[in-house]
């Protein structure tokens, strides 16, 4: 165990002795003749006292020497030394949540027991479960981004600076070879085009970075917006000065969290690049004023800035917050293999928490009603390089509908792999006065579910499976009924 965890425990042993023996901090102080300041570095585990300061607190506390600096813990802390031991408090950002580690530890220490059973179940869900350290960074940075509702003001204007700096035109599509300037120009970057492909093994990545020669190798087939984004993101690295980063596109590992966040903070950064948040505004705000939805005009947003569906699609989850007070919405990204009936939910954020529709990792089948699906069965019939559609999808169980926007393009990772980018939008009082088209009676409206096996709606075409899960509570509930009667008739 680590020194400084070994000092935690010897602390927080210290402090349940002297709380059994009903001792406050300034009694032993006074028995064993130590300082109180000191005796509260060491029960706040800041230090470790030397071993005639621990024979002293062995004799004044009747307390043998050996179970003093033994790191078994009684019942009471085990759930502690369980967590200690596992390192999970290593793994979790706690510092991006403004929350000290001794601190964290201090609150335990002091819960019930019923709190410590609490925490070894969640330890235990964790290990059954397979809620690995991926899923777990993956998961605090979406807490992170809904605490902030996915927008960073420092990061905005950070994007201004270097415009300004570069002399690059925030109102213009910005292009791939004025990025490729800067990074071999100011940061010394070699791209290399060609050694890439060489390999098969590396057929899912776009690029690699070799940061010992500063070597870019980019795949030879990435298109314009690909390799516009890539480079956006590397002078992202550069210029935000982040020395943890991960070196592929896609990402394949990290080591650390750190490497995480600043991934998303170049991302970020390559987004508000490339797309610019006062001529998006602008050009949005335009959209979102006629009185019905114009589908040519949206696609022809993101074309002109020469960004993907989902660097658009992302983008609008900064800014619809932010700019036009659209603070409840989700993203979602869904991947689909050609010719199968199968679709897989990677991506997901939700602002301002979770809301349907939402991930399920018990193999459910999600709502063949949803428009990001059914994108993706428009774009593998017909072929095309890009499928639009909007939708409204009204949820009945939840009492809520959304105005959902989605577009299916090639995966431009996966050989026979579409993927489908959605953004859908709470409508409400507010949302009705901001979006004039509405009520446009060509955009088409569906009552959905968020998965088949719980969906209430009986008359389905579109249902993959029976609604079993739903069938069963149902049943559950009658029995419950009728046990009830039964207790009411016999008492």
């Amino acid at each position: 165990m680590e020194e400084e965890y070994v000092k935690l425990i010897f602390g927080l042993k210290l402090k349940q002795i002297r709380t059994e023996r009903n001792l406050s901090l300034f009694g032993l102080s006074k028995l064993a003749k130590l300082s109180k300041s000191y005796l509260n570095e060491i029960e706040k585990g800041k230090k470790y006292p030397k071993t005639d300061k621990i024979i002293i607190l062995s004799e004044k506390l009747d307390i043998p020497y050996d179970d003093l600096v033994s790191l078994k813990l009684d019942k009471n802390l085990a759930p502690i030394g369980e967590i200690l031991q596992s390192k999970i408090l290593k793994e979790i950002p706690l510092e991006l949540f403004g929350i000290k580690e001794s601190n964290l530890i201090d609150i335990i220490a002091n819960a019930p027991d019923k709190v410590n059973a609490f925490i070894t179940t969640i330890i235990e869900v964790a290990k059954h479960y397979n809620f690995n350290r991926e899923s777990f960074y993956l998961s605090s940075l979406r807490s992170y981004q809904q605490s902030n509702y996915n927008y960073f003001d420092d990061l905005e204007q950070k994007v201004v600076k270097f415009c300004k700096a570069y002399q690059i035109d925030l109102k213009s599509p910005v292009s791939s070879k004025e990025l490729e300037e800067v990074l071999v120009e100011e940061y010394g970057y070699t791209i290399n085009n060609n050694d890439l492909k060489k390999h098969k093994e590396l057929y899912d990545l776009r690029s690699v970075f070799v940061p010992k020669t500063k070597t870019l190798l980019l795949a030879s087939d990435i298109d314009e917006a690909q390799r516009t984004f890539i480079y956006a993101k590397e002078i992202g690295y550069n210029y935000l000065d982040f020395e943890q980063r991960l070196y592929t596109f896609p990402w394949i590992k990290f080591e650390n969290f750190d490497q995480v966040l600043n991934n998303f903070y170049a991302s970020y950064f390559a987004g508000a690049l490339l797309l610019p948040r006062a001529a998006l505004v602008n050009e949005f705000s335009k959209l979102i004023k006629k009185d019905t939805f114009d589908k040519v005009a949206f696609i022809k947003i993101f074309s002109f800035f020469a960004a993907s569906p989902e660097t658009f699609y992302q983008r609008l989850t900064n800014l619809l917050p932010q700019d036009f007070n659209i603070q409840t919405l989700f993203f979602l990204r869904f991947t689909h293999d050609v010719g199968s009936k199968n679709y897989y939910l990677t991506k997901e954020l939700h602002l301002p928490n979770q809301q349907s529709p939402h991930s399920n990792e018990t193999n459910e089948h999600y709502c063949r009603r949803w428009v990001s699906l059914k994108v993706l069965e428009d774009i593998d019939k017909s072929k095309e390089d890009h499928a639009f559609d909007i939708q409204i999808s009204q949820y009945p169980d939840d009492d809520v509908s959304y105005l959902v926007f989605s577009s299916a393009t090639k995966d431009p990772f996966k050989k026979n792999q579409y993927r489908s980018i959605s953004i859908g939008l709470l409508i409400n009082k507010q949302l009705k006065k901001k979006m004039a088209f509405l009520e446009d009676p060509k955009i088409d409206t569906q009552i959905v579910g968020n998965t088949c096996e719980r969906c209430s709606i009986m008359d389905c075409k579109e249902r993959v499976v029976a609604p079993k899960i739903l069938e069963k509570i149902k049943k559950n509930q009658v029995i419950e009924e009728v046990v009830s009667d039964l207790t009411n008739k016999f008492s």
